[in-house]
């Protein structure tokens, strides 16, 4: 896979790269600033950016900022941000930007190598990976829409782990069924939420963003 990091920190950086490099991955850049994050991917067009949210010059969210320009000028450049701390806004509007190939995880999770690695390899893949902290704290909130108070405790612990990334394999291992039982109930939700199938919308991340709306 060809990635492209963007961090500030040379020790983040750097150590990204080696993380990346052992699993058979090639680092085509790695930049200090969402400005030259946005130009190496448009550059070299890789298979994932990875970036910090919070870059210079006033740390706050310019890698989200970046990560908006990149997908206004390729809307399908898979994209993996990294924070410090959890800001569902983040996601949201992230998430706004595209269909699919978009993770956000919390840094703590670069530790976990394994998970930090299939997260790398979904969102290159297309598919959503949105941290857990992030899940739990929109399902934490106290008010839900309309549409989502509708869905049964079942329908809701599937949309959860679908904001997670998993597939519909992985969902039916968490929760002891068959992956067919997961389809149907995906299906009764994306119903409920009024996602049709003819929609252009992929509508995983439709469904994930009504979610974080809530």
């Amino acid at each position: 896979m060809r990635i492209v990091i963007a961090d500030d920190s040379v020790l983040l950086r750097e150590g990204l790269r080696l993380l990346l490099e052992e699993d058979g991955h090639v680092v085509l850049e790695a930049v200090g600033d969402g400005d030259a994050m946005v130009e190496a991917a448009l550059r070299h067009s890789p298979d994932l950016t990875i970036a910090d949210i919070r870059m210079p010059p006033s740390h706050t969210d310019e890698g989200l900022r970046a990560a908006v320009r990149l997908r206004a000028q390729r809307p399908t450049a898979p994209i993996l941000l990294l924070s410090q701390y959890v800001v569902a806004t983040y996601a949201d509007e992230l998430l706004s930007a595209g269909d699919g190939a978009i993770g956000y995880l919390l840094k703590d999770r670069v530790g976990d190598l394994d998970s930090f690695l299939d997260a790398v390899r979904r969102v290159a893949d297309g598919g959503v990976v949105l941290d857990p902290e992030v899940v739990a704290q929109v399902l934490g909130r106290r008010r839900a829409a309309d549409a989502l108070s509708a869905l049964t405790p079942r329908e809701r612990e599937v949309l959860e782990l679908m904001a997670e990334g998993h597939t519909n394999a992985v969902i039916a291992q968490r929760l002891f069924v068959t992956e067919g039982a997961v389809e149907k109930h995906s299906q009764r939700l994306f119903a409920k939420l009024g996602l049709s199938e003819d929609q252009s919308v992929h509508r995983r991340v439709a469904a994930v963003l009504q979610l974080l709306r809530a």
